[in-house]
């Protein structure tokens, strides 16, 4: 498994429409959790959340929305943002543009954001400039968010700590960094998130959700 924990400056100048870090001169980091919600991992987040006064965004698959509704309102209760991370969780290199757009929108039927974030972070041109023009008078265009830094949290292959140290050696004002709350992840969540939260609190940085 082949990924970057840090996003390349040239992956962000080859695709500049995408929102990889929020350009700011204060000490405030995105927290971003994907594949939610999950009742018993999203619920442990939103605790650990909780403690530090700390928002985050989830982007949610439709289908967990749907199998889940009280812990996706539980999510947009405490004060979080939510984002669309498709309904089937759909890689978009892999899926024809037709099947991917109808797959957003239907998400959308469950999720009401104009985030958008493609999992895997696979999407074409063509499709992420289908998702930036749909503009009904229910929704607006959705904006597509990646991230600064992956925690590596999926990965199997590392530990709870690596994760930890992927992203406090990498963080700076305004990164959007990627944590999972989904089984896959959860090994490797439980330890990382925790101790993630308590040093960049001590560093001085705030967590707020993406506006």
């Amino acid at each position: 498994m082949f990924y970057t924990v840090k996003s390349p400056w040239l992956l962000k100048k080859t695709f500049p429409a995408y929102t990889w870090k929020i350009d700011t001169d204060q000490p405030v980091v995105y927290l971003t959790f994907d594949d939610g919600p999950h009742p018993e991992i999203t619920g442990f987040v939103l605790d650990e959340l909780k403690r530090y006064n700390a928002k985050a965004t989830f982007f949610c698959i439709g289908n967990n929305v749907a199998l889940y509704p009280e812990t996706y309102k539980r999510i947009l209760f405490e004060g979080h943002r939510v984002g669309n991370h498709t309904y089937s969780h759909l890689n978009g290199w892999k899926t024809s543009d037709k099947k991917y757009l109808d797959d957003v929108i239907k998400a959308r039927e469950y999720i009401n954001s104009d985030l958008f974030r493609p999992p895997y972070g696979k999407i074409t041109g063509f499709q992420a400039r289908l998702l930036t023009r749909i503009n009904t008078s229910e929704h607006s265009l959705f904006r597509i968010i990646m991230w600064d830094i992956l925690s590596g949290d999926f990965d199997k292959k590392i530990t709870a700590e690596q994760c930890y140290t992927n992203v406090v050696k990498n963080v700076s004002n305004g990164s959007i960094i990627t944590f999972h709350d989904s089984e896959k992840a959860f090994p490797r969540l439980k330890n990382s998130l925790p101790e993630v939260l308590k040093t960049l609190v001590g560093k001085g940085y705030r967590f707020e959700s993406i506006s």
